[in-house]
């Protein structure tokens, strides 16, 4: 037990360590979290066009102090891992220098043998003073092996003065960039408190402006839950269809089962009843001349009557193999689509080429009125003006619609999943198309404060329920 215990204990830490990101993979991710940051600066600069204080700058200011505390958190794990290399490379230059004087006494004491041993007359005393010529052979092969000795060490000395010449170059160019980085921590920290002062401005401004403020967050609310209730309609109206459809292809595949099936039952009685007509008996054989009466019975009996055993030994069909993720009340096709976009979890394209996620997934407080509880049903991608919309995976454009005559909403069956894509200012697909991975469909559509927001939907239908999801999960990040 004791063992067991220290076996985890040793193995924890590696585990852990084992998950860790790579330095390459935190150098990725600063980069895009610096490019996210400026694609947010744009749609600031954007909004800021509207002299008056709007949501859409607050929205913004916010996600670039989040992007820049992510940056800052990215940065510190950076310094982590420089530090441990400093570290490992500190260990490694003192073992080298430590090695290195352990080869220089060794060297010393070799050169000062050499040098007492270095008259000819000494080095031929040594070998004439064998007693025989196999011990003066020997003694010439140690003298050779002594300075091949020498050789190597002083070889030594100066690969392992190479090796740490190296080794403190890499050391200063790890303090360089640590310096160059707690540098870029410190102007992210200055750029936050300049930027909470920016927030903390445009959320007085905003709350001069109450009335007006909660006016449109009821013009808000009631507009998500119309378009809420109308996407889980439509979904759950072309569900039903789909559904009814592959009922009906399943009763057609069982009864095109049971018909191959009795065929071949039939086929098999009537492969029965010729042979046990035609088989001679054996009586007969034995008794040549005489008929047997039991023959003729036998013979009366099994005509037109299939024999047991024959049934028995015909070969019965394997039955087909179900996936284990198998949908009853999708068609073939529309489970394979279904397996195929969840396989693909965390790696589904953003539905733009540019922009950040200004609201999450769920309920939240509105930044204004706290007290005021919003929900959203997707996530809302802030982007560039007219910026075209992509669809995150293949399928077919299950609806186009609109409710009020200004936005648009897409909604793309995916198998058992359905992507909806709303706030479009027009669509570029109709309803029915087949749609490939990134295929544009539509543009996103201005809104009244200057704002480029797609709202992106994620549902799965599960028998006869719908739930959504959140679409942060499925998208890469």
């Amino acid at each position: 037990m004791r063992i067991t215990a220290l076996f985890l204990l040793v193995l924890f830490p590696v585990c852990m360590w084992g998950q860790q990101p790579s330095r390459e993979d935190l150098v990725k991710r600063r980069q895009s979290i610096m490019e996210s940051i400026k694609q947010t600066e744009a749609q600031l600069e954007a909004t800021k066009q509207n002299k008056n204080a709007t949501m859409g700058q607050l929205r913004a200011l916010q996600s670039k102090l989040a992007e820049r505390q992510r940056l800052i958190g990215n940065i510190n794990a950076e310094i982590n891992h420089i530090n441990n290399n400093i570290e490992n490379s500190t260990k490694e230059v003192n073992t080298l220098k430590q090695n290195l004087e352990v080869l220089k006494a060794r060297y010393a004491q070799s050169v000062r043998y050499a040098y007492r041993s270095r008259s000819s007359y000494d080095m031929l005393a040594f070998l004439f003073s064998s007693k025989d010529f196999n011990e003066a052979l020997r003694r010439a092969k140690y003298l050779k092996k002594y300075r091949e000795y020498r050789k190597q060490q002083a070889d030594k000395i100066r690969v392992t003065q190479g090796i740490i010449v190296k080794k403190i170059d890499v050391l200063n160019a790890e303090k360089s960039e640590k310096d160059e980085l707690l540098s870029t921590e410190e102007k992210q920290k200055q750029e936050i408190q300049k930027e909470t002062n920016q927030t903390n401005q445009v959320v007085k401004e905003l709350k001069g402006q109450e009335k007006q403020l909660m006016a449109q967050i009821d013009k808000d609310k009631r507009a998500s839950k119309q378009l809420n209730r109308a996407i889980e309609d439509i979904i759950r109206r072309e569900m039903e269809i789909a559904r009814r459809k592959a009922e009906e292809e399943a009763r057609k595949r069982a009864e095109e089962e049971r018909r191959k099936e009795e065929e071949a039952r039939k086929a098999n009685m009537l492969a029965a009843a010729g042979n046990s007509t035609n088989r001679p008996a054996a009586n007969n054989v034995q008794n040549t001349g005489k008929p047997a009466a039991n023959n003729t019975v036998s013979t009366n009996n099994n005509q037109g009557r299939p024999a047991a055993n024959n049934t028995v030994a015909s070969n019965p069909q394997p039955k087909p193999v179900v996936p284990k993720n198998y949908d009853y009340t999708l068609t073939p096709e529309a489970n394979a689509l279904s397996n195929s976009f969840e396989n693909n979890r965390g790696r589904l394209p953003w539905p733009v080429d540019k922009g950040f996620v200004s609201q999450g997934f769920g309920k939240y407080h509105h930044a204004i009125a706290q007290k005021v509880e919003m929900e959203n049903y997707g996530v809302d991608i802030s982007t560039p003006h007219n910026a075209p919309v992509r669809s995150i995976f293949e399928g077919t454009v299950m609806k186009v619609f609109s409710i009020d005559g200004k936005d648009w909403n897409v909604i793309i069956s995916h198998g058992a999943y359905n992507s909806v894509y709303a706030n479009l200012a027009k669509a570029n697909v109709q309803t029915g198309q087949k749609v490939n991975t990134k295929q544009q469909i539509g543009v996103v559509r201005m809104n009244e404060d200057g704002e480029s927001i797609l709202n992106l939907q994620i549902w799965k239908s599960t028998g006869r329920s719908n739930v959504r999801l959140n679409p942060e999960v499925w998208i890469a990040r």
